[in-house]
């Protein structure tokens, strides 16, 4: 699908905006919004500004896991209408005009509508991709991930304005083609939580009733295991291991370059997410080598933030681990450690994590705790073969999983496109209709 272009621009001599519809004006960000802090609405409904979704209930997502205070007193009444903008993630995208009437941190910032502009042509340009470049510009600190935006920076900010006909066509546009990229980003969504189910159940499977299906079976008197092949054991995780224990229970000095200082974010069931692992001093490093040594070969097990995750170090660089990571350290002649990731990584074991999870607020797997979760255990030599064959089963599913995600991502950047080219003028929208976009 193409799109014309205007037939003539101007420069408002803006570097992260760059040339414009010569018939658009710029009016900046103070003469059309006014910061306001309204508190005592501690009866309102919670509101959250996301990245990806602008304004919403917090209630309404589930991946929301920032704890409000017990005080909402000083929380901060935001009206449908009002900018909402979240100073220490401005530069990730946190900006919305909200719908939703509600209260947010008192750290945000609130804005009233002083114009009688578009508010969806405002909410969709005030969140593109050159004003998120423009709000980084302007945003300061010592820590790149709590950078503050400068609010008198903020309020010189140009606001692209086109006139009001203009923005309706443009956001009425983007409602459309959003609505349809959404829905599309949804399918993908669905399609990998399915492939990620089909995983776990393949791994739930094998773990607990091997490879031969014609084996007598007996019961294994644990709720979460089932019936277990008649010549399997089941054993609780602490008879594994010859060594137990988890990371500094104190937080060190991150350095720009030094040793790799894991957090449980970091460990994935089907790979290490390493884009935003941190580093630790040689000094901070050793004084956490009095504590235990991860090594290749131990299971790394997650037992704070997402609890009850398992994957095997498999690779030999020295690094350390934060206190919600566990290292287990196993006894090699009754287990294969890849086995015993499996194995944790199934429902079964997944499920007791969760039980024997505690904390309100920080939860917790204690060591105590998760010594105690059962699992099976064949012979050696059959955790071999069952590890071989999950070796080569979840491989194909987690190629399918990484072209859809591959798909999706094609799908997120065409929609950060669209809207950037739209919002800025780079494309002209405004004689695009429904029936146009169907024959294209």
């Amino acid at each position: 699908m193409t799109f014309p272009r205007y037939d003539a621009y101007k420069d408002i001599n803006v570097a992260w905006i760059g040339e414009v519809p010569s018939h658009w004006a710029s009016r900046p960000l103070w003469t059309l919004f006014r910061r306001t802090k309204r508190t005592g609405y501690e009866e309102e409904q919670l509101l959250s500004v996301y990245r990806d979704y602008g304004v919403v209930p917090k209630a309404s997502r589930d991946d929301n896991f920032n704890k409000p205070s017990e005080d909402l007193t000083t929380y901060q009444l935001v009206n449908p209408g009002d900018l909402a903008v979240n100073k220490m993630k401005a530069w990730q995208g946190s900006v919305a005009i909200s719908e939703y009437k509600g209260i947010v941190s008192p750290a945000y910032f609130v804005f009233e509508g002083l114009h009688q502009e578009d508010s969806r042509f405002l909410h969709y340009l005030l969140r593109s991709a050159e004003y998120t470049a423009g709000y980084l510009s302007i945003s300061k600190g010592i820590r790149p991930n709590q950078w503050d935006l400068e609010p008198q920076e903020h309020s010189r900010m140009p606001v692209l304005l086109p006139p009001i006909q203009e923005q309706a066509a443009i956001a009425a546009f983007l409602d459309r083609e959003m609505d349809k990229i959404d829905a599309l980003v949804e399918e993908q969504k669905r399609l990998i939580a399915l492939l990620k189910e089909k995983r776990q159940a393949i791994i739930s499977h094998v773990v607990t009733k091997g490879l031969d299906s014609s084996v007598p079976m007996k019961q294994s008197g644990i709720n979460w295991l089932g019936e277990i092949p008649a010549h399997w054991d089941r054993v609780q995780l602490g008879r594994l291991c010859r060594q137990v224990s988890d990371g500094p229970h104190f937080s060190p000095n991150y350095v720009d370059d030094g040793v790799l200082f894991l957090s449980a974010r970091n460990v994935k069931v089907d790979a290490w997410s390493l884009e935003d692992a941190k580093f630790i001093s040689e000094e901070d490093c050793a004084e956490f080598d009095r504590r235990i040594v991860p090594e290749r070969g131990d299971v790394l097990y997650t037992k704070g933030g997402t609890t009850g995750v398992a994957r095997v170090v498999d690779f030999d660089d020295r690094f350390q681990v934060w206190v919600h990571i566990a290292v287990l350290k196993l006894h090699r002649h009754l287990c294969d450690p890849e086995f015993v990731a499996y194995a944790l990584n199934s429902s079964g074991c997944y499920e007791q994590a969760q039980l024997f999870t505690r904390g309100a607020t920080n939860q917790d797997l204690g060591l105590t705790r998760m010594v105690k979760i059962w699992l099976c255990l064949p012979p050696l030599d059959q955790q071999r073969a069952i590890v071989e064959r999950l070796n080569r089963e979840t491989a194909e599913i987690d190629r399918l999983i990484h072209e859809v995600e591959m798909a999706l991502g094609l799908l997120v950047e065409r929609r950060s496109a669209l809207i950037s080219a739209a919002v800025t003028g780079k494309i002209d929208v405004r004689d695009f209709v429904p029936d146009q976009a169907e024959a294209a």
